[in-house]
């Protein structure tokens, strides 16, 4: 697991049970955090491919090729797709409850103050909501500093601690912190308001033409598992992802199951890689 706490983690933690039980075997969950997730996905690319070191990993992983130069491994040929298994269900924006903007139009109109010390925090540089904070830098106007975290858990903590401005957060580190009044939700990435939360605007509501829903969760293997392993394992991931109990706990989380066959997931996967490729390009950022 190329993550801490937040997205990739969770879902697995759901899944893994119900794969426990039709694999026959322990499902281990191993956190190798680190440079944004690299250090983990390269230690899958490196090992034996038998089935038995699996990846789940953000689409931070199909991002990472528009934002870093020289990764040590080629997201494309060193891996072997096998399901996505959940979405993100959009971002929320989301601010200290102090902060004195009570709408997406005060907070920008704020921020673009020539004396104006704002910055939001993600997951990490190169992330998935690192690359939508910098669009939402880009299509507004302004000047966010990024203020990247080991983890969603340490970027929304941070929010709440005062000690960065604001984040585009994911709804399952958004919702319970909005419920329970830590944060305040300024706008929400998706074409309708978020459910449970109807009197946040959509940002096209409130004026911005942003519409993003966060990324999504997929498994990987390494390059060179075999055929029969892969669709042992697509099989299994996706009679999991049917079971009602496994999709309503998802769900409860902020995440959309979703459970795709391994074809279907590696011709998309190609596809996201040009994608963000083409969001990093619109949003003015160059691989470092």
């Amino acid at each position: 697991m190329p993550a801490t706490t937040g997205g990739p983690d969770t879902v697995a933690r759901v899944l893994g049970p119900s794969l426990a039980t039709a694999l026959g075997q322990a499902v281990v969950i191993d956190n190798r955090p680190g440079a944004n997730g690299i250090m983990g996905a390269d230690m899958v690319a490196k090992a034996v491919p038998d089935g038995h070191t699996l990846m789940v990993y953000s689409s931070g992983f199909v991002v990472a090729p528009a934002m870093v130069r020289r990764l040590p491994y080629d997201t494309e040929r060193d891996f072997a797709p096998v399901s996505n298994l959940a979405s993100n269900l959009g971002v929320m924006l989301v601010v200290n409850p102090l902060n004195p903007a009570r709408t997406l139009a005060e907070f920008i109109g704020q921020s673009r103050r020539t004396d104006a010390n704002v910055s939001y925090a993600s997951p990490g540089i190169g992330n998935t909501l690192h690359l939508l904070g910098e669009l939402f830098n880009s299509q507004t106007g302004m000047r966010m500093t990024h203020v990247p975290y080991k983890g969603g858990g340490p970027a929304i903590a941070a929010v709440m601690g005062g000690e960065v401005t604001a984040m585009l957060a994911p709804m399952q580190l958004a919702a319970p912190n909005l419920r329970a009044g830590k944060l305040r939700g300024l706008g929400y990435s998706m074409g309708e308001r978020a459910a449970g939360f109807p009197d946040i605007p959509t940002m096209r509501e409130a004026g911005l033409d942003y519409v993003a829903d966060g990324g999504w969760f997929g498994m990987f293997a390494p390059a060179g598992t075999s055929a029969d392993i892969i669709a042992r394992l697509n099989t299994e991931v996706r009679r999991a992802l049917a079971d009602p109990a496994v999709r309503e706990r998802l769900a409860s989380l902020g995440f959309g199951p979703i459970g795709d066959t391994a074809e279907h997931f590696r011709a998309f996967v190609s596809e996201e890689i040009r994608r963000f490729g083409a969001m990093a390009r619109l949003a003015g950022i160059e691989a470092e």
